[in-house]
């Protein structure tokens, strides 16, 4: 698949470089206004220029959302921004509110305007509107089937559409939830959320004699995350979207780890290039997930609410990013404690994806052998046999 692009997010320039190392063809992130991920760490104007030369210095491209719903008070300097992202380079501004999309036109004339998946576009004459308005591209809805995005395709077949392949998904329609604002004062829809969907329920029976504490609450026998959806997993079906009309694969995650970035792009980066396999299957079982599923890509589905818990443990521990490599000696800066004995296993885009090496000569940061890496974000030499590379990551089966 030559025509599509693999689209990850980036929470911070570190996971921008992951992203990118990892096989992405392009990232969207988050300046630190305007951007419905407030608690990412997201971009200083001075990072994201430096986020734009990186990306171009490797042929990639960066899209930056501004896509909160504005109230009047958050209008305020925004004028100014999207003046500084048309001058920064960025490749294109991802936007919602039809508002701020009229003072990106206005302000930022030569700026890209790319429809968020926030403006809840499910079908073809709100794409054609889009269009009409300037937008280059669309973020389709998460709720449409693969038939209704064929039929916007042949539609609007000069506009571009985006689309969700993996990560999270919100019990909402299309994001556009009240519960954070109602139960904790976080609007979601102005970059707060506080993910109570994810929250486990009960109920409490309360009467005359007072409130005799919390009771059992069972939406079936599996539990009572009544609210919590499963995680979306498109990779087996890449080329029946791409068949629809999408030509870029969206990854969700902008306040995941690194770890998962590199797991989730890496797979999918493998699936576009040579096919779905049962190793790519099993390669996104490692990182956290929930319960996956393939939301309504194929018509109405019943079944995409994760009832036993909010999240599953992924199949390894993220033990390490690789700094270097020299002298038969791998240089890993330690994330997850392991021990000589320990059998690593291997994260990369390179050849050595998949090796396994047994820890044996490791050395800390004074030169004295250990046996036991214990120490957070300490650089240890560990031999390998394996010509590892800065990027690369291990991991350890569980």
């Amino acid at each position: 698949m030559k025509d599509v692009e693999l689209l990850a997010p980036a929470g911070n320039f570190s996971k921008l470089k992951t992203a990118l190392y990892f096989g992405a063809d392009a990232v969207y992130l988050g300046g630190k206004d305007f951007s419905l991920r407030s608690f990412a760490d997201n971009f200083s104007r001075e990072e994201l220029i430096n986020a734009v030369k990186y990306a171009h210095a490797l042929g990639k491209k960066v899209y930056v959302t501004v896509n909160i719903f504005a109230r009047n008070a958050d209008l305020a300097g925004m004028e100014n921004y999207f003046a500084f992202l048309a001058g920064s380079g960025a490749d294109a501004a991802l936007v919602s509110d039809p508002g701020v999309m009229s003072v990106c036109r206005r302000c930022a004339p030569g700026l890209a305007v790319h429809i968020s998946t926030q403006a809840n576009v499910t079908n073809k004459y709100a794409v054609k509107f889009w269009r009409e308005q300037g937008a280059s591209r669309v973020v389709l809805a998460r709720e449409l089937s693969l038939g209704e995005i064929a039929e916007i395709h042949a539609f609007v077949p000069d506009m571009e559409l985006e689309a969700f392949v993996h990560g999270a998904m919100c019990i909402s329609y299309s994001g556009r939830c009240l519960l954070s604002d109602y139960l904790a004062g976080r609007p979601s829809n102005r970059g707060e959320c506080a993910q109570p969907c994810r929250w486990k329920y009960s109920v409490r029976k309360s009467d005359d004699k007072g409130d005799s504490g919390p009771m059992d609450m069972e939406e079936d026998e599996h539990g009572t995350y009544i609210l919590n959806s499963k995680d979306l997993n498109m990779s087996a079906r890449l080329e029946e979207m791409r068949a629809a009309g999408v030509r870029s694969f969206k990854i969700e995650g902008r306040m995941k780890s690194e770890y998962y970035l590199a797991t989730v792009i890496n797979a999918y980066r493998r699936c576009i290039d040579g096919g779905f396999t049962p190793e790519v299957a099993r390669e996104l079982l490692t990182a956290a997930h929930r319960d996956y599923t393939e939301a309504y890509a194929f018509g109405e589905n019943p079944s995409t609410v994760n009832y036993a818990d909010s999240q599953a443990k992924g199949d390894c521990d993220y033990i390490g990013n690789v700094l270097g490599y020299e002298g038969g000696f791998a240089e890993i800066e330690m994330r997850g404690r392991f021990y000589a004995g320990d059998e690593l296993e291997v994260l990369s885009p390179s050849q050595n994806f998949g090796k396994r090496f047994t820890v044996g000569e490791a050395y800390d940061q004074s030169g004295a052998a250990v046996s036991d890496c214990k120490r957070v974000q300490e650089v240890y030499r560990v031999r390998c046999p394996y010509p590892l590379s800065a990027g690369d990551i291990v991991r350890r089966r569980k």
